[in-house]
């Protein structure tokens, strides 16, 4: 199998381009501050993904700023913080701020080029909205939890997205799923009979915002950033 065997990209957005769990620990760090509370990042890791995985399967039509802001409330009580509705607003706006990996931009760009480019993300429109800007390419197509009324690892959002996709004459030989996630994306799409590429940006680090996956999973390729996929793409075309 090669890189080339495809040519549509779908991809997790947020813990795979955008880097998330940063937003995530940068923005909760005003409440660690006030409540001179001490937490490990990977602890507040943990624990984000635990009570953001059980919020997404209790309201899965939440817009994902509230679901945030849920969240927050409920890890802020975890560390034995009294959490201010303030504050658990602004961590639900914090999506926004979110940075993009250093290397998802010139990827992405150079990946354009060859494939097209799909989002099958956990968020709602208006906050993909501000990180498709820090991401700098149009994508072919946008498929959010907003729109399909469920959150990953749901079957229904990869149902979705291969409807969509099929309506445009897109069949799921065609498209190679690139996610950070196990949990979120690999064994949701791998049930699909969808090829997988894991970007597997947490290699050497400790406990995740994703979750645990619960089985192995083999996936069909693995780099370490979306920087070393396009140059495997790049070795690929250059071979010929």
């Amino acid at each position: 199998m090669r890189l080339g065997d495809f040519s549509v990209l779908t991809f997790d957005c947020y813990g795979t381009l955008i880097d998330w769990e940063s937003g995530i620990w940068n923005a909760i760090a005003p409440v660690l501050d006030r409540s001179a509370v001490t937490a490990r990042r990977d602890q507040l890791l943990e624990a984000f993904g635990r009570y953001e995985s059980a919020q997404q399967s209790a309201t899965p039509d939440m817009l994902y700023p509230e679901l945030l802001a849920e969240v927050y409330r409920q890890v802020c009580r975890e560390l034995g913080i009294e959490p201010a509705d303030h504050e658990a607003q602004a961590f639900g706006a914090s999506i926004r701020d979110w940075p993009a990996f250093p290397d998802s931009p010139e990827a992405l760009a150079y990946l354009k080029q060859h494939y097209k480019l799909v989002i099958l993300s956990n968020v709602d429109r208006e906050s993909f909205r501000h990180s498709r800007v820090r991401l700098g390419v149009e994508f072919d197509a946008v498929f959010t939890a907003q729109d399909i009324g469920s959150y990953k690892p749901d079957p229904r959002n990869f149902q979705y997205m291969l409807d969509r996709l099929s309506e445009r004459g897109i069949g799921k030989e065609q498209i190679l799923h690139t996610a950070e996630s196990l949990h979120h994306d690999h064994v949701p799409a791998q049930r699909f009979g969808l090829a997988t590429c894991w970007i597997w940006r947490r290699h050497g680090q400790g406990a995740t915002a994703s979750g645990r996956p619960g089985a192995d999973v083999e996936t069909d390729f693995r780099f370490e950033s979306l920087g070393a996929m396009a140059d495997a793409h790049r070795a690929e075309v250059s071979r010929g």
